[in-house]
């Protein structure tokens, strides 16, 4: 049942009404279709199982809507730009912005620094997003934890983006090679091992000192 419902809605998204033709609703067909062939070929046990990894899979697996990606891309620069001239000003550094351009001086020279699409925070967000469902998920039993968790990891992205940037905002004082190239992807990848920690230590937090109501009673 299932996959002749997954291919009769991806016939009708091809054939259909023209807003149907776009690929997160023709998605939909692609992941009822593969629950059926699951359950056809492993069960109905095995799906209590599988049901997880293929749903996780068909939510991550796919790019999100150029027009939504668009407009919360634009959004995310402009808070990375705000939030990293904020943290740069508290550490004393002369900065001045202009839109989602941050110019930092030093010594009368000016230092550019954009906040472009790729510095938006957008691709840490969508890791952590996945990283906090997939955690919730394996280590949580009450839904209200498991989602307390997700949405937690939505603030700790947009945090880290920003502590990234005002970063390289202060390297770029120095050297203006540091925020280019290699050494830019660098700083992205030295700066996800904290996020990661404070990801990790915020699921403790969860787990172990805020119990669900539903444990006690089993527990009693």
């Amino acid at each position: 049942m299932p996959i002749t419902l997954g291919v009769g809605w991806y016939m009708i998204c091809v054939f259909g009404p023209k807003p149907l033709f776009h690929h997160n609703i023709m998605s939909v067909g692609i992941a009822l279709s593969l629950f059926g062939t699951a359950w056809l070929l492993f069960g109905t046990v095995a799906m209590r199982w599988l049901w997880f990894p293929i749903a996780f899979t068909c939510v991550f697996a796919q790019t999100l809507s150029e027009v939504l990606l668009n407009k919360v891309t634009f959004q995310m620069q402009d808070i990375a730009a705000y939030g990293a001239h904020f943290l740069l000003t508290v550490i004393g550094t002369e900065v001045d912005r202009n839109g989602n351009t941050l110019t930092v001086w030093s010594d009368g020279i000016a230092h550019p620094l954009n906040v472009a699409e790729a510095c938006s925070g957008m691709r840490m967000l969508v890791a952590f997003l996945a990283l906090g469902v997939f955690l919730a998920y394996t280590n949580l039993k009450g839904w209200w934890q498991r989602s307390l968790l997700v949405l937690c990891g939505v603030p700790i992205a947009i945090l880290v983006n920003m502590i990234r940037i005002a970063s390289m905002g202060g390297l770029r004082q120095y050297n203006q090679n540091f925020v280019d190239g290699e050494f830019h992807e660098l700083i992205g990848v030295l700066w996800m091992l904290p996020a990661l920690f404070l990801y990790m230590g915020t699921l403790w937090v969860i787990r172990n000192l805020i119990v669900d109501e539903t444990e006690v009673q089993h527990a009693v």
